[in-house]
């Protein structure tokens, strides 16, 4: 007997959906109310299989609105395979913001989708981004997924596919690499073996695997962080870029790059980016403002999402709660031996940087070791002591050009390099001069390595205040991250904040831990109630930390403010629980460093953000920057810095404080018309909601799931009990057979939206409770023998209707054949329902 698709069958007792694929002989099934993971074939030579049917419903068994919302509500929820207008929204464990919904839109109007999502930090851009991939993937116009991105996101991501997407993706890491390969047929690459795949950007930059992933690469490429795939004269970022752009080569491959800083201030970095979706792209105009540029920007606007917060906060009558900052300034001053320390460590930086020998490229290596020294004793003994000890001998550079390019993006924290979190943070430190200044040198830096240390503890009036504040922190209910600069630094601080605050759990987390670990020992840390992080800049871009995590303490200011954004981003974004999040802006009143950094950047990047709603990368040239640094640092009669300006500077730093922030009030001005551009108002609300309307209709809504579920257990006999929108359920007086089959015992928290807290679960249609509620109610109500809280007919009396009216709840399977974009036929079965 033949069955076609979307057939009802009954086999080994129980009732099947055929799918697409079938044969005569084998068909391929799914339970009726069951998911795809429970697919499987039946040899019909070897398995009756008969047409399913159903008794009639029992007019004996009368039910009425309640129980018969019941059974719709059940079969609705059931579906994975949505006939509604989008055929993902039923297998995804997350039901989209509306603002969400626009990423997509845009991309299903393209062929192939190029797209860069540029929101706000912790608007949720993975979402959106995940939201397009695995709507190609149902749609069929894609079969395999590859997400590149840093190697610390690695698991994140790997989690929000499984949890959210539920796609089972493999990590290819280093240390995944020969497990992936083994058993592999000669000749097959594991991106073919493994069709959905998390990739470290910077472990398939290098030689070993970069062609073998171009040639076999998926379809659909995902590239997070994707401004550190940017043009650039740095070489790890230039190996990022030329892969990509191979990639990108490939105008059948659908491509989407997520990143929330697109503009570093660099032009021609962000034109390469642009030019990665498009060659045409990279040769729009800078200036894209006026009547004259319009064509410019409806073309760019077709590939370019970027929104603030404040154009998602109240979008299509859904509010999206983000938390408010209250951000706090705290100071520290030095003690006279740290102040007397400064002073030698100026000394001896001038000495260097005064001496003519070894010609412009050593003077160069000099002088951005110089700097990087004082960035060292600035934020701690310990990282003082270990610079001091391990002075570099060149980094590689042999042009003077080259080690101001390598010492500016290391000094201003504008490379993504973890070893830079070392002691060291620039090229070189000293000559090679002859044996007795070599070892006069040593001695010196050895000395001053040793009245280093000996100021570690209680010498350290920053480490002391800094106790005090993260006491107050945790004292006010808070869970700290604190951010330092260097190892040294963070490790430092670690052991002496488990010294001194009793039952608080301290953990640090460093670029010497592996990527793979961090996340571990973050969730490890997670288990304590009290709790603080310390951690480098290894966890200030990407992570999610708002689950655990709702304050940051910069325990060092970066010199680079958009740094300072990411840390603050991974507690303040949606989804944090707690409706304030404290941010600490910690610096040294008499610290010269501190201070020329606090006035010229952070302060000026808080105040456009305050007034933008966003932040503006500092603009171009970063020489600017330091001359705005150094100019107030060696000017300032502080802490023995007097009026003499270091050799060299005059030459090389000429922009003046007042330059820098008349140009990034010009660069956060264009900015800000750019976000009016591009946050996408061309595409009409009434077309998005269009859309959401249709999707609910099809397959319900959060409001659905809620009422459900409520509804359901009440009628199941559990005890309910809501309040500040979190729903507790105990189970315990429910009867054992449900309990079993919703697998679980006891009494649970949930909530229906984010934010989540620690203690509850997020219940949306997909969740596993949901998933078995719906079905036992669905099972007990077709069951002639079960006595189902659902019933299959029922009688409502009402005003509102005039006349008697039957109404049939009908269950739809529809046979979907579509034509892939790469030419085969794509089969599949939808369902959907309807009265």
């Amino acid at each position: 007997m033949s069955f076609a698709p979307g057939a009802l069958v009954h086999a080994r007792g129980r009732e099947w959906v055929v799918l697409p694929g079938s044969a005569d002989d084998l068909l391929l099934v799914r339970p009726l109310g069951g998911t795809d993971e429970e697919s499987t074939g039946i040899l019909t030579a070897l398995e009756e299989v008969r047409p399913a049917s159903f008794p009639p419903p029992d007019p004996a068994r009368i039910g009425d609105h309640r129980s018969c919302q019941l059974l719709r509500d059940a079969l609705r929820l059931g579906f994975r395979s949505s006939a509604g207008p989008f055929r993902s929204f039923g297998q995804i464990a997350v039901e989209p913001r509306p603002y969400q919904l626009v990423p997509l839109l845009m991309a299903l109007r393209q062929e192939p989708v190029r797209l860069l999502i540029a929101d706000d930090v912790g608007v949720g851009k993975t979402v959106e981004a995940l939201l397009v991939a695995k709507e190609l993937l149902a749609q069929g116009d894609a079969e395999r997924l590859a997400v590149l991105c840093p190697p610390h996101l690695a698991e994140q991501w790997q989690r929000e596919l499984a949890e959210k997407f539920h796609i089972q993706a493999e990590l290819v890491l280093p240390n995944t690499v020969r497990r992936l390969e083994r058993g592999l047929p000669f000749g097959t690459s594991l991106f073919e073996a493994h069709p959905f795949v998390v990739v470290s950007i910077d472990f398939i930059k290098g030689d070993r695997y970069r062609n073998e992933f171009v040639r076999a690469c998926p379809e659909l490429v995902i590239v997070d962080e994707a401004h550190g795939a940017t043009r650039s004269a740095v070489r790890a970022q230039q190996l990022r870029h030329q892969l990509v752009a191979r990639l990108a080569a490939d105008r059948d491959r659908h491509l989407i790059l997520v990143t929330a800083t697109p503009h570093s201030g660099n032009e021609e970095a962000f034109r390469s980016l642009l030019g990665l979706l498009d060659p045409s792209l990279g040769d729009l105009p800078e200036d894209l403002s006026g009547p004259g540029n319009e064509p410019h920007r409806r073309t760019l606007a077709r590939y370019l999402v970027q929104r603030r917060r404040a154009d998602v906060e109240h979008y299509l009558g859904a509010d999206t709660v983000f938390p408010e900052r209250d951000e706090r300034e705290e100071t520290y001053t030095l003690s006279e031996a740290y102040r007397r320390l400064f002073d030698k460590v100026l000394a001896y930086a001038r000495e260097r940087v005064r001496d003519p020998e070894g010609g412009a490229h050593r003077r160069r290596v000099r002088w951005w070791a110089a700097l990087g020294l004082l960035r060292a004793l600035g934020s701690s003994p310990a990282a003082a002591a270990a610079t001091l000890r391990t002075r570099a001998q060149g980094s590689g550079t042999e042009t003077p050009e080259e080690a101001d390019e390598v010492g500016r993006r290391a000094v201003l924290d504008l490379i993504d390099d973890e070893s830079m979190e070392g002691g060291d943070v620039a090229p070189g430190a000293d000559d090679e001069p002859g044996e007795d200044e070599e070892a006069r040198n040593r001695r010196r830096l050895l000395a001053m390595a040793r009245e280093a240390e000996a100021l570690a503890g209680a010498g350290d009036r920053k480490l002391q205040r800094a106790v005090e504040l993260i006491r107050d922190l945790v004292a006010d209910g808070f869970r700290p991250i604190v951010f330092c600069r260097f190892i040294p630094t963070a490790e430092y601080v670690a052991e002496h904040l488990r010294a001194a605050l009793k039952g608080v759990e301290v953990a640090a987390v460093t670029g010497r831990l592996p990527s793979e670990e961090r996340e571990q020992r973050v969730l490890s840390l997670a288990e304590h109630d009290r709790r603080v992080l310390v951690a480098t800049d290894c966890l200030s871009e990407g992570i999610n930390l708002q689950d655990h995590f709702d304050a940051v303490l910069h325990y060092d200011l970066s010199w680079n403010p958009t740094r300072h954004e990411q840390r603050e981003g991974r507690v303040d974004r949606f989804g944090q629980p707690r409706k304030v999040v404290r941010t600490v802006t910690f610096y040294g009143s008499d610290n010269p460093i501190d201070g020329i950094v606090l006035d010229v950047l952070v302060r000026k990047s808080k105040a456009i953000r305050r007034h933008l709603g966003v932040s503006v990368p500092v603009p171009a040239d970063p020489e600017s920057v330091m001359e705005a640094i150094f100019e107030g640092l060696l000017l300032k009669e502080q802490a023995g810095f007097d009026a003499e300006r270091l050799p060299g500077f005059e030459e090389f730093f000429r922009p003046q404080r007042e330059d820098l922030h008349r140009r990034w009030d010009l660069s956060a001005e264009r900015e800000k018309r750019s976000r009016t551009m591009f946050a996408q108002e061309s595409l009409k609300p009434e077309e998005v909601a269009r859309e959401l309307e249709e999707v609910r209709a099809a397959i319900g809504s959060g409001a659905d799931v809620r009422r459900f579920v409520r509804t359901a257990l009440e009628a199941l006999g559990a005890a309910l009990e809501e309040n500040e929108e979190a729903l507790t359920v105990d189970l315990s007086g429910v009867d054992r057979s449900v309990r079993d089959a919703l697998g679980f015992d006891g009494e649970l928290r949930a909530r229906f939206e984010q934010p989540v807290g620690e203690d509850e679960i997020h219940l949306t249609r997909t969740h596993p409770f949901v998933e078995s509620l719906a079905r036992y109610v669905l099972d007990t109500a077709l069951d002639p023998r079960a006595d189902g809280v659902a019933r299959r007919c029922g009688v409502i009396r009402t005003g509102a209707v005039e006349r008697r009216t039957t109404l049939l709840l009908l269950r739809y399977r529809f046979d979907v054949t579509t034509r892939a974009r790469r030419g085969e036929p794509h089969a599949q079965l939808a369902e959907d329902a309807g009265l």
